[in-house]
Formats: C-alpha cells, structure tokens, sequence
C-alpha cells in the first residue's frame, strides 16, 4: 500500500492537491524552485518534496519579493 501512496502525481493531481491552477503550478516550477521531475514532455510531483517545500516557504518567499518590485 505504501507504494501506492509514494507514486508520481501528475500536474492535473498536484494541482488540485494544493488547490492552485496549472498556470500558477507552471509559474512556481519556472520561478520558485518548485520540486518537479521532467519525464519527456510532462512534469511529475512527489508529494512529499513538494509538501517540504510548500513548509519551507517555497512559493510565499518568491511572491512576497515579487509583490514588493
């Protein structure tokens, strides 16, 4: 059962895991260092590097910073 819950998610799933458009998941990836894996033309999560990075502060840092230029 444990390897069920350590799969790859898709963007469609990590997207609706933390509530976010494809757009803003696409923005963090390219901007805020979001983890992400590229396997041939689609972007894979684990859930749990982006879960230490979204409580590292990942993409609220970045965007507090680009709110203030």
């Amino acid at each position: 059962m444990k390897e069920i819950e350590d799969r790859w998610l898709s963007i469609t799933e990590i997207c609706k895991y933390l509530g976010v458009s494809n757009d803003t998941v696409y923005k963090w990836i390219n901007n805020h260092g979001m983890p992400a894996h590229r396997m041939g033309r689609l972007w894979k999560f684990k859930k749990d590097e982006v879960d230490e990075w979204v409580k590292a502060g990942g993409a609220a840092d970045k965007s507090r910073q680009d709110q203030a230029e």
